[in-house]
């Protein structure tokens, strides 16, 4: 037992569940969003009524809930699991049915002022679910056919739900945060070389089934690809956004234009500044020295999320960790590989910067779960 634990064994147990906590990871997930609070402040023209204020009420509130969460034992979640994720289901049900159209897409469900994203929920959820199934698993049957198609099953029914809205970005994560944490799980790599395989044929298909009454996407899933492959072919259409980002990234130099100085974003040339391209206006305004050090807050994100998985002895809480760090870093991945031309524009938001309620609720209620399962793992 280290000495601040000697110290803390004699601290109230409530008192005790504060100094516990992950508190570096507290101190970075608040200081990137404030990152977003100041980028939403310029891209409005000064304004905070308009995103960053709203931005700083949801911000607000999932931090309330995130401490909620965190204090709340880690055995109380891995006990919700199948219950959240049956909620979760429901709710994608319900969009299917009920839910609220926007750019072309069914994916919102809204009440009152509020628009919830039953998908964005689903990341977690999943989580939670997959993590609380390895755990009850006797580890020796973890790759038994019978019992790995228990989870396949989990992943592939919310994927299949959020394609139907479509949302192609959203279900390609989905399916990619299940892979990763049965692989994590100890899943026999021969199962993912399969699945390579499949994925090879499904990539070919797509492409050779183009322009039939079979073809496996949507038209405007097809122009993205045409538009991540040549932005200039439709400068004024598809390849407009993907364009005008580079121009932005590029404009910034090594130290940016200056604070509410951005030219691509405050003239409106950059569609979508708020939420999917926000990364740009950071870019531009503030060069590779202000990307660069927010790619190093990110960094240090994932870096104590997987020492916090590392120093816990508990399955289910160790699952639970790496799931979630591995959602936050496909949300950073594709999202900057989007902005930067190195992938088709899926509407990924960018984690805690990104204009949006449910995106952000979600993350603060994801960064809870981490908290729990940090402040009550065994000492």
């Amino acid at each position: 037992m280290s000495f601040l634990e000697y110290r803390v064994k004699f601290v109230p147990s409530g008192l005790r569940k504060v100094l516990y906590m992950n508190w570096p990871l507290v101190v970075l997930v608040t200081a990137v969003s404030a990152v977003g609070f100041l980028t939403l402040y310029s891209i409005a023209g000064g304004r905070m009524e308009v995103w960053a204020g709203r931005q700083m009420k949801v911000f607000g509130l999932g931090a309330a809930i995130m401490f909620f969460i965190a204090f709340v034992p880690i055995w109380f979640w891995r006990n919700m699991s199948l219950l959240a994720y049956l909620v979760s289901i429901i709710l994608l049900l319900i969009v299917e049915f009920f839910g609220t159209i926007g750019m072309g897409a069914q994916r919102w469900i809204e009440f009152g002022g509020f628009r919830l994203q039953p998908s964005e929920l689903m990341k977690v959820t999943l989580v939670m679910m997959l993590a609380a199934y390895y755990d009850w698993l006797d580890v020796r049957k973890v790759s038994n056919p019978l019992w790995v198609a228990v989870p396949v099953i989990l992943t592939l029914i919310p994927t299949v739900l959020v394609l139907m809205q479509p949302n192609l970005g959203t279900a390609l994560i989905i399916l990619m945060i299940g892979g990763a944490v049965m692989l994590l799980a100890g899943v026999s790599w021969w199962y993912f070389a399969a699945v390579l395989l499949i994925v090879v044929g499904a990539v070919t298909s797509v492409f050779t089934t183009r322009g039939t009454d079979w073809q496996f996407l949507h038209d405007y899933q097809y122009r993205r690809i045409d538009t991540f492959l040549d932005p200039t072919a439709d400068p004024l259409g598809a390849g407009y956004n993907i364009i005008q980002a580079q121009i932005a990234l590029g404009s910034g130099g090594w130290n940016g234009k200056g604070f509410m100085q951005g030219t691509q974003s405050r003239l409106n040339f950059l569609p979508e500044k708020e939420t999917d391209f926000i990364f740009t206006t950071l870019g531009e305004e503030f060069g590779f020295v202000g990307v660069f050090s927010l790619l190093i807050l990110y960094g240090l994100i994932l870096v104590f999320c997987f020492v916090s998985a590392l120093q816990n002895k508990d399955r289910f809480s160790t699952l639970l960790i790496l799931g979630i760090a591995v959602n936050f870093f496909l949300y950073l991945a594709i999202n900057l590989s989007m902005v930067m031309g190195l992938a088709p524009v899926v509407g990924v938001p960018l984690p805690f910067l990104s204009y949006g309620g449910s995106a952000m609720l979600v993350l603060l209620i994801a960064f809870g779960l981490i908290q729990s399962a940090h402040i009550h793992r065994p000492r």
